[in-house]
This record gives structure tokens, C-alpha cells and sequence, in this order.
């Protein structure tokens, strides 16, 4: 089953506040999260993973009138926004679970877990394509 997990950074100013993080704690989160991204792998079940530039730098980009892109933004200022995410192969929901809460768990100033957000939604698998040749002729 794969499901895509989704770190949610709280309140926004349009730049992450780890930057605001003493060098100790940054390194301390990065190598969890290496060390995190590692263990996924080891495991199989790791897909794909990205870490997202903070919403400073985003743009909704939509087709205007003549199909041609139409842009808006940055927003600097969210609620939360998307940090970064995760696409697993596991076994079983429960195993999801586990990993969205261990990475949730990451550590902040300090050491202390941050207990962020993450999203975890399931992947849609596509329905056959009719004009695929058949493997069963």
C-alpha cells in the first residue's frame, strides 16, 4: 500500500523557523531526518522524498482564458504550510502510522520533538489503460 506523507510546518512568515535554530539543533534534525530517509530504505518502503523551499518562494499557477499559465502569489503569510513530503510502499495503515509518527517526532530546539503534523493519505492506483497492449493475448 503506499501512501504519500505530508510534513505540515506550523504558522508561516514566509520562511522556515528552523533557520532561526541554533547550528547544534539544525544538525541534530538534519541527521534524523537522513538518518529517518535511511531506515526507509533499508526497510524497501521508501518511494520518493523531497523537502519543499518554504511559501515565500511558491506560486499558484492556473491556465488563464487562452491556456496560457497564469501566476499568483508568494503568499508569505500561512497558517502552516507544506514542508516537505514522503512517499512509502508499506504493509499495512498501521505501519503508516508508525512512520508518520516517528517522523513527526523529529527534534526540534533542544532535542525536544517537535510533534509536527503530517498528513498521511493513501496513493490512488490508476485504472487500467484500455489502449495498453494486453500481455494476455
Amino acid at each position: 500500500m503506499k501512501y504519500m506523507m505530508m510534513m505540515n510546518a506550523p504558522r508561516g512568515n514566509g520562511e522556515y523557523q528552523i533557520n532561526d535554530w541554533s547550528p547544534e539543533d539544525f544538525q541534530a534534525h538534519i541527521a534524523f531526518m537522513h538518518g529517518f530517509n535511511r531506515k526507509l530504505s533499508e526497510a524497501g518502503e521508501m518511494v520518493a522524498c523531497e523537502g519543499l523551499t518554504p511559501p515565500a518562494q511558491a506560486k499558484l499557477v492556473r491556465a488563464g482564458k487562452d491556456g496560457r499559465p497564469v501566476t499568483d502569489g508568494p503568499f508569505p503569510e500561512t497558517k502552516e504550510f507544506l514542508a516537505g513530503f514522503w512517499i512509502i510502499d508499506v504493509d499495512s495503515p498501521e505501519r503508516a502510522y508508525e512512520l508518520a509518527a516517528a517522523v513527526s517526532a523529529a527534534p526540534g530546539p533542544g532535542g525536544a520533538p517537535l510533534n509536527m503534523a503530517v498528513e498521511l493519505r493513501p496513493v490512488m492506483s490508476a485504472p487500467p489503460d484500455p489502449s495498453a497492449p494486453s500481455l494476455t493475448r
